[in-house]
């Protein structure tokens, strides 16, 4: 179903956000738009909701399988007001987003659904779960330089990092169950990324309610929602495999002709397989077995 606005949207396709989990993926260039709606929609999300400039075509296939709701420029502020509309329209139910090029993997997705892991950690009595945004990229950026390749994607296996979260409103005592996750490009090429985007950590996966609000950071007003776990035990976190930092350092005039290669010592192939993550510790899966 194609949708003019976002406004038409919310007033008309207010049945497709009756229940969740429902995936809302931001369309921000061409760049393995079709491959990011096959890869949620193989996840069983009950609805997928691309925001896209109208000049961009999709298979017709695909067309049938998803909501399309156009929008130019579906990225900064424009992505995050959407989100919170859509949060205001649609309260009690769980909601995910992503980019173009980026692709979720969770504990064991491959033979459970997404519906199946936020029943589970609803019945934790979580609200949000934590994901880590795990840069992508190609091995070889003469063959391919805008950094993009399924298929010789690689990724860093070592290099993440926490930091305590400062609570500004508490003398920057660290926020409780908060922490700034660092690592990837960001980190190695941190010198070409503005510091308050470093950060590799989003709530991307939440419950809606009346009164949330998602702010410019990727964080929420509602400060449990910001936490990585419970207070009495691991809960699950879950992955957003992305090319997206890739692609903008190969597109920033001010960085693409200084990096001539992403791959270091402690890059491996990306196998495309929650087992990996999981084995790297790039995700936890809590007590879901």
């Amino acid at each position: 179903m194609n949708f003019a606005s976002i406004s038409q949207f919310l007033r008309s396709g207010a049945t497709l956000l009756a229940k969740g989990p429902v995936a809302l993926i931001f369309a921000e260039d061409d760049t393995e738009v079709e491959t990011t709606l096959r890869h949620h929609l193989e996840l069983r999300f009950k609805q997928v909701v691309c925001f896209i400039p109208e000049s961009f075509e999709l298979p017709v296939d695909l067309e049938e399988q998803i909501h399309r709701v156009t929008m130019e420029h579906p990225t900064g502020g424009a992505m995050v007001d959407a989100i919170n509309r859509v949060i205001e329209a649609a309260p009690g139910i769980w909601l995910y987003y992503c980019f173009n090029a980026e692709y979720l993997f969770f504990p064991f997705c491959e033979n459970r659904s997404i519906g199946e892991m936020v029943t589970f950690h609803s019945e934790e009595r979580r609200q949000a779960m934590l994901t880590y945004v795990i840069d992508l990229y190609a091995k070889d950026l003469a063959a391919f330089p805008q950094a993009v390749s399924l298929e010789e994607a690689h990724m860093d296996r070592s290099g993440y990092y926490a930091l305590a979260r400062p609570d500004s409103a508490n003398h920057n005592h660290p926020k409780e169950r908060q922490l700034d996750f660092f690592g990837g490009l960001r980190w190695r090429f941190e010198e070409h990324i503005p510091s308050q985007r470093r950060k590799i950590d989003r709530i991307s996966i939440f419950l809606t309610k009346p009164g949330l609000k998602m702010r410019d950071d990727f964080t929420f007003n509602d400060e449990e929602y910001n936490t990585y776990s419970c207070e009495w035990h691991n809960n699950l976190t879950a992955a957003v495999c992305s090319f997206r930092t890739a692609k903008a350092l190969k597109r920033n005039p001010g960085s693409r002709d200084e990096i001539t290669s992403f791959t270091w010592h402690n890059s491996v192939p990306f196998e495309w397989h929650s087992r990996q993550l999981l084995d790297l510790g790039l995700m936890e899966p809590g007590q879901w077995f």
